[in-house]
């Protein structure tokens, strides 16, 4: 589902190497291209003046083992970082989930997971996004769901799910609201991308970015971007790859 998520952080040198360290237990290795630092479809940008620290975060990255699920948290706690859930089955989730939770240096909860759903190893498996209005932030979702290739899977007194082919979001309603993010979702051919602005607009939600190529990532990236209820930075891209 997701084709890439960013988040801001305060310290980009100090986050990498949490990430450098927590991710290669999966065979996730850093590229850095410009302000951007990328393992897979995770990367992390500098904050600035305009552009705030990303903070109240849930990511869950996919381990095909229990034991790649321990190593992510060895490797994290042995290195100082700080416990959010030691290894262990977390069945409240589903009967075979097992994962294990870490702080990164802004205070997002990072995760290795491994269940028995179909996922690529290192991939992003879930997020947890925390919201101001979990009613609004339900209907900009379903609003772009089919341009986004989502489809809302459950909804709960305090959360609602959307998911995609191997991957899934969910929206939790709280009185901490996570801190904006970018994330991204792939699309087939630039008319889809076209169709989820339209969408967006038509509703009236907050253009940041219509319609168009940036060259300035590669050639052929035609992107678009709105903003969610709570300034979440969402986007269609079609890489034309």
């Amino acid at each position: 589902m997701f084709d890439h998520v960013t988040i801001r952080v305060s310290d980009r040198a100090a986050s990498e190497r949490f990430y450098d360290t927590v991710l290669a237990t999966m065979g996730l290795e850093a590229r850095r291209a410009g302000r951007y630092t990328e393992w897979g479809d995770y990367s992390i940008a500098e904050a600035t003046d305009g552009e705030a620290v990303t903070r109240g975060l849930h990511v869950a990255f996919f381990a095909p083992s229990h034991e790649l699920v321990d190593e992510f948290w060895r490797a994290g706690t042995e290195a100082g970082y700080r416990d959010d859930g030691a290894p262990g089955p977390r069945p409240r989730y589903r009967t075979d989930y097992y994962g294990a939770f870490l702080l990164d240096p802004d205070g997002n909860s990072i995760e290795a997971v491994h269940h028995g759903l179909e996922r690529e190893r290192g991939h992003i498996d879930h997020l947890w996004i925390r919201v101001a209005d979990l009613a609004a932030s339900r209907r900009f979702y379903e609003t772009i769901a089919p341009p986004a290739g989502l489809r809302r899977v459950n909804v709960l007194k305090k959360r609602v799910h959307f998911a995609g082919a191997k991957s899934s979001f969910g929206l939790v309603d709280g009185e901490r609201r996570t801190e904006p993010f970018h994330m991204a979702f792939p699309a087939a051919d630039d008319g889809t991308v076209r169709e989820f602005h339209r969408a967006a607009m038509e509703a009236g939600y907050r253009d940041n970015g219509a319609p168009g190529e940036r060259s300035e990532y590669h050639a052929g990236y035609y992107g678009a971007f709105v903003l969610d209820p709570d300034g979440n930075n969402v986007e269609v891209v079609n890489h034309n790859r």
